[in-house]
């Protein structure tokens, strides 16, 4: 099946461009927008690890290694598409046009940071795993019927493949031609399992053929092979051809979350060395430096934009107020229920017990 469904590579780890068909389209504009992308969303989830680890956020979840995945996919999207991102995307949200001030409100606990920029439909992050397939399929079908040339992408990583709603929403999408790119990021691990423990297919393109649509892998940390490969689906989307299943075969380097430890699961040498060699972002240096086009007074211009840019939401999201742990209770439903009524007055005794 790996041979029935090759990896697709437009820039290789050397920096040379290994699908001429697309040399003509990457050009120096191009190669420097997505590289400004790479930088502001490697140095914004830098931030937000070293924000957690001195407590002025959540619990985070790091996407290093990953932004190829998130920044080639979000650059193909047109302005009326949806993104419906997992806990994990933030890196396409913000290239999407999601600012930063709101992604660092969502990792403070604040009701603000789940609400989309203006025009934008950005759906909130979605925690519990795959149950945002199923709703995309849905905006899709929307989309259809009411006879736009919108689409959507919704993003999921290997272990969503083990659950039900990925069937689902697969299932549906296909059933009725829905305009909808299911995106995958293969990191290769569901938190401590490894992909070999989770399915019997050596990929997850292949899952494709069960619903009778096209499946694809890519390299995932190949910014151009990304862009390429989701504007042409997303363009078959639009044109009415239905969805298409993009596996993005990727590496994050770090943990799952803030609170994991990914040393007792994972060689760590192993991201060590990916480091060096499949690294998304020192790929788009090599292939600059190859044309010609590498400025380093320009990357260093970037860099101290983006860190002003970082510094200044940073600022704006600890004006805010913390968040009222009570609006986890009281906006779920529009009267709640006597369960999380329950929870409610449980979590209320517990914080009188500890003002005391």
């Amino acid at each position: 099946m790996e041979l029935d469904f090759p990896m697709v590579q437009v820039l290789n780890e050397e920096g040379a461009i290994v699908q001429p068909a697309y040399r003509e389209q990457i050009t120096k504009e191009l190669t420097m927008s997505m590289y400004r992308h790479l930088i502001r969303t490697r140095m914004v989830d830098r931030k937000c690890v070293s924000l957690q680890r001195q407590g002025r956020i959540g619990t985070y979840v790091p996407y290093e290694g990953q932004e190829a995945c998130q920044v080639g996919s979000a650059l193909a999207l047109n302005d009326g598409d949806w993104m419906f991102p997992t806990y994990r995307d933030h890196g396409a949200m913000m290239t999407f046009g999601r600012s930063l001030t709101q992604t660092l409100l969502y990792w403070k606990g604040r009701t603000e940071g789940c609400v989309p920029p203006e025009g934008k439909k950005i759906v909130p992050p979605s925690v519990p795993i795959a149950t945002q397939l199923p709703h995309a399929a849905g905006a899709a079908c929307a989309e259809k019927w009411k006879g736009t040339k919108n689409a959507v992408i919704v993003y999921f990583g290997d272990g969503a493949t083990s659950e039900g709603d990925f069937h689902e929403g697969l299932n549906f999408a296909s059933v009725f031609h829905a305009p909808v790119v299911f995106f995958n990021q293969n990191n290769q691990y569901a938190i401590s399992v490894p992909m070999t423990r989770q399915m019997k297919t050596k990929t997850i393109a292949q899952k494709a053929l069960a619903y009778d649509i096209p499946g694809l892998r890519i390299d995932g940390n190949d910014v151009f092979a990304v862009y390429f490969k989701t504007t042409e689906a997303l363009e078959r989307a639009r044109n009415g051809e239905g969805p298409t299943l993009i596996e993005a075969v990727t590496w994050r380097y770090g943990a799952h979350t803030t609170s994991d430890d990914p040393s007792r699961y994972r060689d760590q040498e192993e991201s060590k060395k990916r480091r060096e060699t499949t690294d998304p972002i020192k790929r788009v240096e090599r292939f600059m430096q190859r044309e010609g086009w590498w400025d380093e007074e320009w990357v260093n211009q970037v860099q101290g934009e983006v860190n002003a840019e970082i510094e200044q939401a940073v600022a704006e999201m600890e004006r805010y107020p913390k968040a009222n742990m009570s609006d986890m209770f009281d906006f779920v439903f529009a009267q709640p229920t006597w369960t999380i009524a329950e929870q409610k007055e449980a979590y209320l005794q517990w914080k009188r017990g500890m003002e005391r």
